[in-house]
């Protein structure tokens, strides 16, 4: 259900509140990039929580970002080995938006805000099309 509401007037220094559009000449490559980066910043959060094995992101992420990713899991685990009374160090993270900048038709930049149980995390990632797959090839986790 929608409603609208019609005034006589609007200030000229006012600006109606409008949904932001793709620029012209871009596709709807925007919405795909958006579900692409939100399911890997999930997916990454649960590969460092040891829920989701980091093979699994392999064709998503590049060698770089691949061997860094598995290195800070193993990093993770190892504080949670040393601290074993506390909760798992990142429970069921929940991406709750998403920020898509076009650099060129096979290039993006996203931001991606994570919660967790206890805080909220910053994801940023670049991907690129690469033989037809968006793939990062940069990655930081906050």
């Amino acid at each position: 259900m929608t409603m609208t509401v019609a005034t006589t007037s609007r200030p000229a220094n006012r600006r109606s509140p409008q949904r932001a559009t793709p620029a012209a000449g871009q596709s709807g490559l925007d919405i795909d990039v958006r579900l692409v980066a939100r399911s890997i910043a999930q997916a990454v959060l649960e590969v460092l929580a040891g829920t989701r094995p980091v093979h699994q992101l392999s064709r998503s992420l590049d060698s770089e970002c691949y061997v860094s990713l598995q290195h800070r899991a193993a990093l993770t685990r190892k504080h949670a080995a040393r601290s074993r009374g506390s909760a798992q160090p990142h429970r069921s993270p929940m991406v709750r938006s998403v920020r898509v900048c076009s650099i060129s038709e096979s290039i993006c930049e996203a931001s991606i805000v994570v919660a967790e149980e206890q805080r909220c995390r910053a994801v940023a990632m670049r991907l690129e099309r690469l033989e037809g797959i968006w793939q990062v090839t940069a990655l930081e986790i906050g």
